[in-house]
């Protein structure tokens, strides 16, 4: 009767095991808002007349919510390259919309938009271009702009500094990169002054270690008859990346000229951060993964890991017995990029074996 009893209660719960998980499998994979971009408040307005079609406004909406969406996961030059998709096209995107706000005001329709599109098919459409898309995260970046008088060996750091005053004016919404500017601080600028000779080899850790912040953008500005040569210390993650750029300009206080400038640079900054956070969508690494099926916790962290991680195109549950959950995994990425990626989100694993055990 022991023998019996102990039968059924084993029974019984691999029968729960089994209910709990699918349950896992179905409510923690089918997170819509995992798999989609939204693109919060685009307003479009336009006179109410005789022909007025709102379904016009709305078609108008979804491409400034497209373009906006493009703006924040291509770099500027791959951008170019979709200028003229077709309306259809952009609609075949989407997976929902809401009308957040609309009204009339002096004969004027005015709406508010919010537009989520699949990034699925995001994906697949750039894919057929050629074009690859980035993660679109945020990052901030202690920025400092320095002017170097080369005629009167001179440096401009704080309030005579035109571009330290109008960098943070011109800011879109599309931009991941929020800069910090230093506050001003005398003893920062004597001392670059006596690192005049050697600035373009200093390495600046006297001042950015001031933020406790990894990641910085030195921008020294090499002012000189009608141009102004910009060399970029760009640090992240402990990497130094250096970029030039030259510029036409007559007056590096003419506020159209800053403007310009200022514009042309944060493209540069913003396609750097993209650059690093690419995804190679046309790499499809398959991945074979399992789970102890005792640790519930962890199934539910890994699949929340998996249905909100860009580099996963795709993930099924294979099968699932009283020790394990199994998993096929499809990747945007190489094995060491997939392992890196999860141990960013303390997931760790024995690749011993063709099927990978998660720890």
């Amino acid at each position: 009767m022991k023998n019996i009893n102990n039968f059924i209660l084993s029974k019984s719960l691999y029968i729960l095991l089994i209910i709990l998980s699918l349950f896992l499998f179905f409510f923690s994979t089918t997170k819509v808002e995992a798999k989609s971009f939204s693109i919060e408040n685009i307003e479009i307005s336009k006179p109410f007349e005789i022909n007025f079609d709102k379904n016009l406004v709305i078609d108008q909406g979804f491409k400034e919510a497209f373009f906006e969406l493009i703006s924040l996961i291509l770099k500027d030059i791959d951008k170019k390259m979709i200028q003229n998709i077709k309306l259809n096209e952009i609609k075949g995107m989407i997976e929902t919309f809401t009308i957040k706000e609309e009204s009339f005001i002096n004969e004027t329709y005015f709406v508010n938009l919010g537009v989520s599109f699949n990034k699925k098919k995001v994906f697949s459409f750039l894919e057929k271009k050629n074009i690859f898309p980035s993660i679109p995260k945020k990052k901030t970046f202690l920025f400092l702009p320095i002017i170097i008088e080369e005629k009167n060996k001179d440096l401009l750091l704080y309030s005579n500094n035109k571009i330290f005053s109008s960098w943070n004016k011109y800011k879109e919404k599309f931009h991941l990169i929020d800069y910090v500017l230093p506050t001003e601080d005398i003893e920062d600028l004597n001392f670059l002054k006596k690192e005049y000779d050697n600035i373009e080899q200093y390495d600046f850790k006297e001042i950015t270690d001031k933020y406790f912040l990894k990641d910085s953008i030195i921008a020294l500005f090499f002012k000189s008859n009608n141009e102004i040569r910009v060399l970029s210390r760009i640090t992240s993650k402990n990497v130094v990346n250096l970029k030039n750029q030259s510029f036409k300009i007559s007056d590096i206080n003419n506020e159209d000229q800053v403007e310009k400038i200022i514009k042309q640079l944060k493209i540069l900054y913003e396609d750097y951060w993209k650059n690093l956070n690419q995804i190679n969508t046309s790499i499809k690494l398959t991945l074979s993964v399992k789970i102890k099926s005792s640790d519930n916790k962890k199934i539910l962290n890994f699949e929340k890991n998996l249905n909100t991680n860009d580099f996963i195109n795709y993930y099924s549950i294979s099968k699932f017995d009283k020790n394990f959950v199994f998993y096929n995994i499809i990747f945007n990425g190489t094995p060491a990029e997939f392992l890196k990626s999860m141990s960013e989100d303390n997931f760790n694993f024995n690749t011993e074996n063709k099927i990978w055990v998660l720890k």
